[in-house]
This record gives C-alpha cells, structure tokens and sequence, in this order.
C-alpha cells in the first residue's frame, strides 16, 4: 500500500472515531513524508502542525485541516 494510501485510510479511520489524535499523530510520523509527492507531503506537514496545536482533546478544528489533507491526497 502506498503511503498516500495508508494515509487515507488513517485519515478516514479518524473521522470515523476509530483514532484519536495522539494515533493519528504517532502513524503520520511512522509513515513519514519521505516518500510522498511535495504537495502531499506539505498538506500532511500541514496537518501535523494542527495536531500539535490542537492536542490529544480538541477534534472540532482538526475536521477541517484532516479534509483538506484528504481532498489533496485524494485529488492532487
């Protein structure tokens, strides 16, 4: 499975609840952005960067920047 994929699957196991933001934190850094196209590994730096703002309670204003993450993965 490619990392783009991986992250998708990640991302929508979030918005389903199946992962908190402490999980969903620690698989982004397990699969890195090494590997990723640079407009994919920006969005995912992006959501990184919400996360650790946001801590392991807050999901309201992660929804948004975890979408968008989504929307350029998924569409380029």
């Amino acid at each position: 499975m490619s990392p783009e994929d991986q992250i998708v699957n990640l991302l929508s196991r979030w918005l389903a609840r199946h992962v908190g933001n402490d999980d969903l934190a620690r698989a982004l850094d397990e699969i890195g952005r090494d590997r990723l196209a640079p407009e994919h590994a920006e969005a995912v730096e992006e959501l990184r960067t919400e996360l650790e703002r946001a801590g392991a309670s807050s999901r309201g204003s992660l929804e948004v920047a975890v979408r968008e993450t989504l929307e350029v993965l998924a569409f380029g």
